[in-house]
């Protein structure tokens, strides 16, 4: 099953885009290879009462855009799908222009070793508020729940908005690329697991960070086919894997060879996070073995069971 990306984005940096009654966004002038044309922040409502979801990086002219862009209206709710520094560092600086306060699952995890692969993580945002599963919030007009969706890092949030039935993604799901899901704190046994929370859902739009919304319009088919191609994808990366090892014990660089050969290779370094991973995800319920029985990790020679 091919995943349907959608390349094509119609914006301007610094101006509003409606994207529904309900839903505006605003994209931060961030692009790389990691955040696609850049971190688009949305807003929630509006009038007296919007919430403000993925404020973006430590950028005060994404911040003055987006406030021109409210010109009398009141943020009440910051909302944080995620603390790497394209999705959180702006709360600080929208919340000391507005006075709103932030919602999310917590402060950036600390696991030991952990690699930045990415845009790394903003070790300084605590949230004024702590979000659990399933928790509700409601501001004029729109109602969010909040679903708690790691892999791609351990505090990762979705939020649902009832009232469109739409979810904004975050970087769970991104409509122009998949996932990096970098250990020890990124977990493909979670980013499974966290996928198949979406598919008995009844979402009909997913709004990524990154990227266009995913919906029929856009892709030919419902955000779920999305979601269900990108598990598929996933197995089809852990084949590749079982392949590579068909030779013989190999390590992951010689597996990244291989089965990204089609990608840059200044992107092998992530594409590495991610198998390995897939791999760790594999030792543990037996299908490889590290060589010399040791840990799963980047520097490790793995083999068939």
């Amino acid at each position: 099953m091919s995943i349907p990306f959608i390349k094509e984005l119609q914006f301007a940096y610094g101006t509003v885009s409606g994207l529904s009654p309900l839903v505006r966004r605003v994209i931060a002038q961030n692009p790389s290879a990691f955040t696609f044309h850049g971190t688009g922040t949305y807003i929630l409502g509006h009038g007296d009462g919007v919430a403000v979801i993925d404020p973006g990086p430590d950028d005060p002219a994404h911040v003055e855009a987006l406030l021109d862009n409210l010109r009398d209206e009141t943020v009440s709710h910051i909302l944080v799908t995620h603390t790497h520094r394209d999705h959180s560092p702006g709360a600080a600086l929208l919340k000391a222009r507005t006075g709103a306060q932030t919602w999310a699952f917590g402060p950036h995890p600390q696991p030991k070793g952990s690699l930045a692969v990415e845009e790394g993580g903003d070790h300084d945002f605590m949230p004024d508020h702590l979000l659990q599963d399933g928790e509700v919030l409601q501001g004029k007009g729109w109602t969010v729940s909040a679903l708690h969706t790691p892999g791609h890092i351990s505090n990762h949030l979705c939020f649902a908005l009832h009232e469109e039935k739409a979810l904004f993604s975050g970087d769970h799901v991104m409509g122009w690329s998949t996932t990096v899901i970098s250990p020890p704190d990124g977990s493909m046994a979670d980013y499974y697991a966290s996928l198949n929370r979406l598919l008995p859902r009844d979402d009909v739009r997913y709004y990524p960070t990154h990227g266009a919304p995913i919906d029929a319009m856009n892709t030919g088919h419902s955000p779920q086919h999305f979601a269900r191609a990108l598990i598929k994808h996933r197995q089809g990366r852990e084949a590749q894997i079982m392949d590579c090892l068909k030779a013989g014990p190999q390590t992951i660089p010689q597996m990244v060879g291989a089965m990204y050969a089609d990608i840059p290779k200044y992107l092998h370094p992530a594409a590495a996070r991610s198998v390995l991973a897939h791999l760790i995800h594999m030792a543990e319920d037996g299908r490889v073995k590290v060589e010399d029985g040791g840990a799963a990790d980047e520097a490790a020679v793995y083999r068939r069971d």
